[in-house]
C-alpha cells in the first residue's frame, strides 16, 4: 500500500501560509515590513507606465533572500520560484533579478533600511526581548577588497576536520598492517589526537631508509609512496589539526566568526548600524552615538564598549 500520489490532481489549501511553520522567519518578516509606515513607500509610487510591483513585497522577498544566505539577484529570483516561503510573501508574483536590482539600488532604500531598524528594535521590546537600559557598541573592519574568506564557517572546519581524521586513520592502519610502524597506544579509536599525531609521524621518520628500501625492492607500484613526503604530510595534518580545534573552541554554539572580530557572537540583534572610514574605533564612537541618536532612538542610560574605543574624549 501506498499514500495517495497523482500529478494530475489539484492539491489543497492554496494558502502557502499554512505549509509554514508558526515560528518561520517569513512572518517575522512579514510583520516587520507591514509594521513600517506608509510614507516610507511614497518615492516608490510610479504615476506613469507599467504598474510596478509593490515595494512592501520586494522588500519582503529581498530581506527573507538575505536571511537564506541569497545575497545575488538571481538567487534571490531563483528563491521566489521555489521557495514556500518566499512564494509566500510574494504572493504569486515572481520578480527578476533585473527588478530585484534595480530595487535595492533605489534612492531611497536607505530610508527604508532605516525604517526596518527602528521598527525591529520597537517589535523587540514590545515583544519583552530586550530592555532599554544599555546598548553595545561593536564594530568590524572591512577591507577595500571585500575579502569573501573574511568568517570563518563552522560547516566548513567540520568537513575539512572529518576529512583529515580519515585520511590520517587510513595512512596509520595501512602502515600498521604492513609492519612499516609500531602500534601507538590510543585515547580515542576513531581519531588520532595531536600528540598521537607527532608519534606517528615520529615512528615514521626512524623507519624512513628501511622503508625506502624496502619500497625500493617491491614490485608492487602501489607500495611506492615517498616516505619523507608522508612525514611532511603527517607534520602538515598537525598543523591543520591544530587550526581546526581552535576554530571548533571559538565556534561554542555559532556557526561562523569573524577573523577580524572573533568576539562579534550572533546570538544578539543589531539596532543600528554606520560606515566609517576611521581606521581605529576611537574616532567613531561619538560619530555612531550622534547617529544613532538623530536616526534610529534615544540614548540609553549605559553605553557599553570594549578596550578599542577608550580615549580620553570618549
Amino acid at each position: 500500500m501506498f499514500k495517495d500520489y497523482n500529478m494530475n490532481q489539484l492539491i489543497l489549501p492554496l494558502d502557502l501560509a499554512v505549509k509554514l511553520q508558526k515560528n518561520d522567519i517569513a512572518f517575522s518578516i512579514h510583520h516587520l515590513v507591514e509594521s513600517i509606515p506608509n510614507e516610507a513607500f511614497n518615492a516608490f509610487v510610479k504615476h506613469n507606465g507599467c504598474p510596478a510591483y509593490h515595494p512592501r513585497m520586494m522588500l519582503k522577498v529581498i530581506l527573507c533572500g538575505y536571511t537564506q544566505a541569497a545575497f545575488s539577484g538571481r538567487k534571490i529570483e531563483d528563491h521566489v520560484k521555489d521557495s514556500i516561503r518566499m512564494m509566500w510573501l510574494a504572493q504569486g508574483y515572481e520578480p527578476s533579478y533585473r527588478t530585484i536590482n534595480r530595487f535595492r539600488v533605489h534612492p531611497d532604500m536607505k530610508e527604508l533600511i532605516r525604517q526596518c531598524f527602528i521598527q525591529f528594535r520597537c517589535q523587540l521590546i514590545q515583544e519583552k526581548l530586550i530592555d532599554q537600559e544599555a546598548i553595545f557598541i561593536d564594530g568590524t573592519k572591512i577591507e577595500a577588497n571585500a575579502n569573501k574568506f573574511t568568517f570563518v564557517w563552522k560547516k566548513s572546519v567540520e568537513r575539512h576536520h572529518k576529512n583529515l581524521i580519515e585520511k590520517s586513520n587510513q595512512m596509520y592502519n595501512e602502515l600498521l598492517q604492513n609492519e612499516i610502524i609500531p602500534e601507538i597506544e590510543r585515547e580515542n579509536e576513531e581519531q588520532l589526537s595531536i600528540e598521537e599525531l607527532t608519534r606517528f609521524a615520529q615512528e615514521l621518520d626512524e623507519v624512513v631508509d628501511d622503508y625506502t628500501n624496502k619500497i625500493d625492492s617491491s614490485d608492487d607500484m602501489s607500495e611506492r609512496k615517498t616516505p619523507k613526503q608522508m612525514v611532511k604530510q603527517i607534520y602538515d595534518w598537525i598543523t591543520r589539526k591544530q587550526k581546526y580545534e581552535k576554530d571548533l573552541e571559538i565556534f561554542g554554539a555559532r556557526n561562523s566568526y569573524s577573523k577580524t572580530d572573533q568576539d562579534a557572537t550572533e546570538g544578539q540583534y543589531t539596532l543600528a548600524y554606520g560606515v566609517f572610514p576611521n581606521p581605529t574605533d576611537t574616532k567613531t564612537l561619538l560619530p555612531f552615538l550622534d547617529q544613532i541618536e538623530k536616526q534610529y532612538f534615544e540614548l540609553p542610560e549605559h553605553i557599553v564598549a570594549d578596550a578599542g574605543y577608550g580615549s580620553e574624549q570618549n
